[in-house]
């Protein structure tokens, strides 16, 4: 099987039907939903795709970046039937990359609890500097 990774911007609907398919679509709360996700899409400084070779969405990177010393991943996600594949893997490779590379640019995210051994077989580990200021509205919902 063969998986082709671009960079290439999603339209929202795009996104959240990829959503529904993996686990990733649970990371998003309710309130506004549909018009965050427009935004999200249309203003990440990465935005990473992967596709099968009938074309359908398999998995999806977006992250924001100066592309000098940070690169902030805010979604990576894998279709369920997919997983297992490597294309998360390759999707992180590729946009480290083009963020500017492991000698120069640090990656940090926010990672599902359940996504930490992906994260840690990769050679990321937990930081505890990082600060937050979260004051909004989180209704947990999953994406279908």
């Amino acid at each position: 099987m063969s998986i082709n990774i671009q960079s290439e911007k999603l339209t929202a609907q795009q996104y959240i039907e990829f959503l529904a398919r993996t686990n990733l679509g649970s990371q998003y709360p309710k309130e506004r939903f549909k018009e965050r996700i427009k935004r999200l899409v249309e203003n990440v400084s990465i935005s990473l795709v992967a596709r099968n070779e009938e074309g359908q969405i398999v998995g999806t990177l977006f992250a924001v970046t100066d592309f000098a010393y940070w690169l902030f991943v805010t979604d990576l996600g894998v279709d369920r039937e997919y997983e297992g594949q490597g294309i998360g893997s390759a999707l992180m490779k590729q946009a480290h990359e083009m963020a500017g590379g492991e000698k120069d640019v640090a990656i940090y995210l926010v990672a599902n609890e359940d996504a930490i051994p992906f994260y840690q077989k990769l050679g990321m580990k937990k930081a505890d500097e990082v600060m937050k200021y979260n004051h909004i509205e989180w209704t947990p919902f999953t994406v279908e």
